[in-house]
């Protein structure tokens, strides 16, 4: 019997790299590939690179040169060579560079290649040390077309992608071109998918994509649905008890959607929808395509119709020319709105990006004073959101072992980890109704209500 190989795959970045890295797992498994926790003795390391935050060029090449050692190692150890690649983002926007400053590296491919990860292990398996390959074409049609059947073992929770790519062309970001162009799965490819999924024991899916709400998949009868039509039909999946979406765009919010947040149980009342700033001189400059009054709007219409939907956002500080006055406007709207989480960052120019040629650029120690004020304002909702948990009951999905003994580790509607002691490990999987009784500022403890439960009783009713 031959010995499986080992695979090592390191993720940075978005839920979709997470996804990504999942499907490359699928894909190389006919080929003998199991996925080990180290790069130390694999046959094969992939780092899946995401290009969002700052200098994540530099940190690929910082890991690289801890990958080189373990390479030299293995390879000094009489074993066989060790294929090094890098996939993603910055794969797709800096492929040449990373094979130039980097000769150990056997293959670069881009976000939209992975399906033919094995044509490119055959060749690299051929050529080590002598053809390296690059792989960065757009066919994001024919990448879903040819991935297996998911085969990974995903958990009670399990992403599933929809849509790639972006037209959105917000002047401070490269997705559009590391991703491609906004391309939607057809529905009843999503929905074989789904099915197979909650077949092999998946309670949630999270539905992904980077504009997600932006969906327009081909349906059954030669049309197209929309996001909201898909998640109804998702929601007749008998065993799928849970369904998610990110990453959203304001301009693509339709009233089907909203729609959708009032009438399925099963679509959890949390929603992340990115906004980035508050002033409407900074939205336009970022070509977002929507102001301040737009999202307010949007999020007043989400809460109508459905009043426990809390939400989560994306800021960005100090994007240029950005003044006091737009900052203000920025904590103005975090005050009115409120977001239960939030992801923060200081402005960081990108290659090739127009905001990155853009005059008045902030200076980092304002760019740091502001980052600081915005993050303990989100803290504070955020601890504020948690210690109003306290009393509630709650329908949670039990997930994992905690960090004590007889502890579980489950997910509220709204993300927020929760952990219960007193039940057995036979539990996982189950939703649960618990009584919230303490909040950590990134943590909720509960207790169990009814034990009959077992995820019986109305999602939406949490209150």
């Amino acid at each position: 019997m031959t010995e499986p190989k080992k695979l090592f795959v390191k993720t940075y970045g978005c839920q979709m790299n997470v996804y990504d890295s999942q499907r490359m797992q699928d894909v190389l498994a006919p080929l003998g590939y199991q996925s080990v926790d180290s790069a130390e003795g694999a046959d094969m390391v992939i780092l899946n690179t995401c290009h969002i935050r700052e200098k994540a060029a530099e940190k690929v090449f910082s890991d690289l040169g801890r990958v080189r050692k373990h390479k030299e190692a293995k390879e000094a150890s009489g074993g066989d060579k060790m294929i090094v690649a890098v996939a993603g983002c910055v794969a797709q926007a800096e492929g040449a560079e990373l094979m130039r400053r980097e000769p150990m590296v056997d293959m670069v491919f881009g976000p939209q290649t992975y399906h033919r990860l094995p044509e490119m292990v055959a060749r690299a398996n051929r050529a080590i040390g002598r053809n390296r390959i690059i792989d960065t074409d757009f066919p994001a049609e024919e990448k879903f077309d040819h991935l297996p059947a998911q085969v990974s073992n995903q958990g009670y929770s399990a992403f599933l992608a929809i849509q790639e790519g972006c037209d959105k062309f917000c002047t401070f970001c490269v997705v559009p071109y590391t991703r491609g162009a906004e391309y939607s799965r057809p529905a009843m490819d999503v929905i074989g998918e789904a099915r197979q999924l909650v077949a092999h024991g998946t309670r949630e899916l999270t539905l992904l994509g980077q504009n997600v709400n932006a969906y327009h998949g081909e349906a059954p009868n030669g049309g197209e649905w929309s996001l909201g039509r898909l998640l109804r039909e998702l929601a007749e999946i008998d065993g799928l008890d849970r369904i998610r979406y990110t990453t959203s765009h304001p301009r693509d919010v339709d009233d089907d959607l909203i729609a959708a947040h009032r009438d399925l149980k099963k679509l959890m009342p949390f929603l992340h929808l990115p906004v980035q700033a508050g002033s409407d001189r900074v939205l336009q400059a970022m070509n977002r395509k929507h102001d301040n009054a737009d999202y307010r709007d949007i999020a007043k219409r989400l809460k109508d119709a459905c009043p426990d939907l809390a939400l989560s956002s994306d800021f960005i500080v100090g994007f240029p020319g950005e003044s006091d006055k737009d900052f203000e406007d920025t904590m103005d709207i975090v005050r009115d709105i409120t977001f239960i989480q939030a992801f923060s960052f200081k402005y960081s120019p990108r290659p090739g990006t127009p905001a990155s040629a853009m005059e008045l650029q902030v200076p980092e120690k304002v760019k740091t004073e502001r980052i600081m004020r915005l993050q303990a304002l989100l803290a504070e909702q955020q601890l504020e959101f948690n210690r109003n948990s306290v009393g509630r009951e709650m329908d949670v999905l039990l997930e994992r072992r905690g960090k004590y003994e007889g502890q579980l580790v489950g997910k509220s509607p709204y993300m927020q980890p929760v952990h219960v002691s007193g039940l057995p490990e036979t539990a996982l999987g189950q939703i649960v109704r618990l009584k919230i009784t303490e909040a950590l500022p990134n943590s909720l403890g509960g207790e169990l209500v009814d034990a009959t439960n077992n995820g019986q009783k109305s999602e939406r009713n949490v209150a």
